[in-house]
């Protein structure tokens, strides 16, 4: 996923379009992998009303390998730590994509974060609107978790 989310180029966006760019883009590096995707998927996590649950950004099920689901955020939300090892408890691949300047804190195991580096500017009326670095992207630092052979084939196919 890290090399498919390096083609993403962006110029110019403010916070909620990165963070759509970037949903649409997992969700086009799932399909490609021909596995079936799901938008705003059912998570594990009830709420703390009625009988609904939170939804992750995408939900990916997988024939004969674990569902993948990926969250994307920008900032160090507590919630979608907690969501995420719930999910990964209950048997799921917990991918946390943020994206921002960065450095980014390393989710706890077995959380696995996929860094997106933007660049910031204040536009006209104070927005901020963030833009890949393009050229001068630099590459991602390790996130600290060392996968096996077999477990990046099945998250990024064989080499």
């Amino acid at each position: 996923m890290t090399g498919w989310l390096a083609a993403v180029s962006l110029k110019d966006r403010n916070a909620d379009q990165v963070t759509e760019a970037l949903i649409e883009a997992v969700l086009g590096w799932a399909v490609a992998q021909r596995w079936r995707v799901y938008r705003g998927a059912r998570s594990v996590v009830p709420l703390s009303y009625a009988d609904r649950h939170s939804t992750v950004d995408v939900g990916v099920a997988r024939d004969l390998a674990a569902p993948i689901v990926v969250e994307v955020d920008r900032s160090d939300r507590k919630r979608t730590v907690e969501k995420l090892v719930a999910e990964a408890a209950a048997g799921r691949v917990a991918l946390w994509v943020r994206w921002g300047a960065g450095p980014f804190l390393v989710p706890p195991d077995p959380v696995r974060l996929v860094p997106y580096p933007t660049v910031a500017r204040k536009a006209s009326h104070g927005v901020r609107l963030y833009s890949s670095p393009g050229e001068q992207r630099q590459a991602p630092e390790h996130s600290g978790v060392d996968l096996t052979q077999a477990q990046q084939n099945e998250l990024f196919g064989p080499l």
